[in-house]
This record gives C-alpha cells, structure tokens and sequence, in this order.
C-alpha cells in the first residue's frame, strides 16, 4: 500500500463532515461550510460560526453525558444541512399541500414553521431508530426466550438480531439510486479529510488516492453504539420484555456516552487497540460510501478548506 493510502497518520483533525444531496458539510473548530453543486454545475457556498458553550466546566461537557448532547446536536445541524441542500433540488409541485403544511402555514412564520420541521424530523429519526435498531430486537429476543428461557441465550439472540437489522438496512439503503449519490459524497468527504490528514496539498489528483475509511465515521458510530449496546444490556436485563424494553430506552444514553468516548478514542490514537474497535465500523462502510467522481472531490476540498483554521495544528483531534 502506498502512502498516500495508507490510513495511519500522525496528524488527526478534528474536522468533519456530513454527505448532502449533491453536496457536503464540513465542520471545523470554528466554521461550518455547506458546499453544494446546483443543477447548472456551479457551486453554492454557505459558511456560518459555530457557536461554542462559553462554560467549559458544564455539566454537558463531562465524559459519558457530552456524547448524547453532541449526538443530538449533531443530528439537528445534520438534518438543516441535508433541508438547505435539498432547496437547490425541488420536488415536482404538489397539487394540494398536506394537513401538516396547511397547520404550519397557518400558526406558524416561514422560519418558525422551518425549525419545527428541523426538530419534528430529528424526533421522528430517533424514534425510528429507537424502534428498528433497539425495542424490535428486544421484542423479537423475548419471543424466542419462550422457547429458550435461558437469559444470556436471549441476550445473543437479541444483539445478533440488533446487528442484521442495522446491516440489512444499510444494504437496503444502497439500493436506492439517490442514496447511491450520497454514498459517492460520502466517499469524497473521507477521502479529503484523509488527504488533509497525511498532510498532502488538497488537489483533485491527492484525494482520489485516498481511502473512503475513516475512523471517526458516522457509520462506525452507529456500528459502535450496536456493540456497545450488547454489552451494556446484557448487564442489567429482566424477564418481563414489556420491562426489559423500558430498561433498554433508559439506558441508551449510556450506550451512546460510551460509543461517543470510544470513537473519539479511536479517532485520536492509531494502536492494537483502536484498530479493533475501528475494524468493524470501517468494513461496513463499504455499504455507506463509495467511489466518487472528480466534481464531487472538488467539492468536499472547497468545503474543507473553508473551515480549516488559520492557527495549524489548532484543529487536532
């Protein structure tokens, strides 16, 4: 493997980024860029502060519990990104607007009806997920506990069930022919900040040598918060799955606490030990990103270098 692909490096940003509807979002220590490529091939830049709690000692801050504040955080400025991406790509018009539309419309200005938006659909994410990846495996282990009452038999059952439903889903995802575009930015957001991270010039030919693996991806969070899951569970479990569900919901965020500590971990330090817990994330991201083409390379570097920090090395992990 070459240098420039390979994934060690002894310089970690703490930049990162989201894949948009023909676009990305970078974030750095003190800006955020939008960057998308509109349907005239020109590119529409959006550059914003990020604003950092003043009270460093907050309670927020403290290991464990900034993991939940920052995954929510992080899914609010997500889901505006993906809503101010999808403006530049209208739908075809609808001939009578929805019960909902009409409501907001009514009691609510253009701004306010946004936001309320913004945090319905963040609300409605979490629940899905909650629902898919954490309540229905515990429903479908306490079926099968039936058969077999022993409780670490059903404690397995219900972290492999956990861990098919989240990779059927990522495989299923693939097969849309948009989400397929996204992978693709994906791919050029991982690959940039891989290029920026081995210290190379950001230029269209250093990136696409790049791997599309990184360590600190959303999909190895998510991967981590599954694994985490099983062991955090199967500590504290109950008969009754009505119960053993309310334990579940009451205990995710601890489950997302550690996952966020670990792959900080992971994304500071290259060791035996982040290599493992790295591995399963990264493999599964051959699902979650993909090859992408030059024009899209282009945008995730203009995207990263509008938030890089003026101060070198002020961005490390």
């Amino acid at each position: 493997m070459s240098k420039n692909n390979n994934e060690s490096c002894a310089f970690r940003t703490s930049i990162g980024g989201q894949a948009l509807i023909e676009g990305i979002m970078m974030r750095g220590p003190k800006k955020q860029s939008i960057v998308v490529r509109k349907q005239d091939g020109e590119l529409e830049t959006k550059i914003s502060d990020i604003k950092t709690p003043k009270n460093k000692n907050s309670i927020l801050r403290w290991p464990i519990i900034r993991g939940t504040v920052n995954f929510l955080s992080s899914m609010v400025t997500g889901v505006k990104a993906l809503t101010y991406s999808a403006e530049f790509f209208p739908e075809e018009e609808i001939s009578e607007p929805s019960k909902l539309d009409l409501w907001l419309d009514k009691h609510l200005s253009n701004e306010k009806a946004e936001k309320a938006i913004i945090y319905i659909s963040v609300v409605l994410g979490c629940l899905l997920s909650v629902g898919l990846f954490i309540l229905l495996p515990t429903i479908l282990a306490g079926w099968v506990s039936k058969l077999i009452p022993a409780a670490w038999v059903c404690n397995i059952l219900e972290g492999a069930f956990r861990i098919i439903l989240f990779i059927g889903y990522m495989w299923l995802c693939t097969k849309m022919k948009d989400i397929k575009r996204i992978w693709m930015y994906h791919g050029a957001e991982h690959k940039t900040i891989n290029c920026y991270e081995q210290g190379l010039e950001l230029t269209v030919e250093n990136v696409r040598k790049q791997t599309t693996r990184h360590p600190r991806c959303g999909t190895s969070f998510m991967f981590l918060v599954m694994i985490v899951s099983i062991l955090v569970f199967s500590v504290v479990s109950w008969n009754n799955v009505f119960i053993r569900m309310l334990l579940r919901i009451v205990l995710l965020p601890l489950v997302v606490g550690i996952s966020y500590e670990l792959i900080k971990i992971a994304g500071r330090y290259d060791n035996w030990f982040t290599r493992i817990i790295s591995a399963p994330g990264k493999a599964l991201q051959a699902l979650t990103t993909a090859e992408p083409d030059d024009s899209m390379i282009e945008v995730a570097i203009e995207a990263m270098k509008l938030v890089i920090p003026e101060e070198k090395g002020s961005d490390k992990w």
